[in-house]
């Protein structure tokens, strides 16, 4: 099944797709090792919902839902 990676569900694997963020945020989510193939597991959201924290490569990371709406994952 694919979907955008704020819709995958908690400590669920998932696997990058495609990037379709622009700008700045796109070069920063390639830096951080969101490349098409690599496996990212949510594990925490805030608790205000517009944030939550992804396992990539053994580094935990926090993304903004705007910017995981824009990244496509099949899990």
């Amino acid at each position: 099944m694919e979907n955008t990676l704020n819709n995958l569900p908690l400590n669920h694997k998932g696997v990058i797709k495609s990037l379709n963020n622009t700008g700045t945020i796109r070069r920063r989510l390639l830096d951080l090792g969101l490349v098409k193939g690599t496996i990212i597991v949510p594990v925490l959201v805030s608790p205000s919902k517009g944030l939550r924290a992804f396992l990539v490569r053994g580094t935990l990371i926090a993304l903004r839902d705007e910017d995981s709406s824009n990244i496509k994952v099949s899990f």
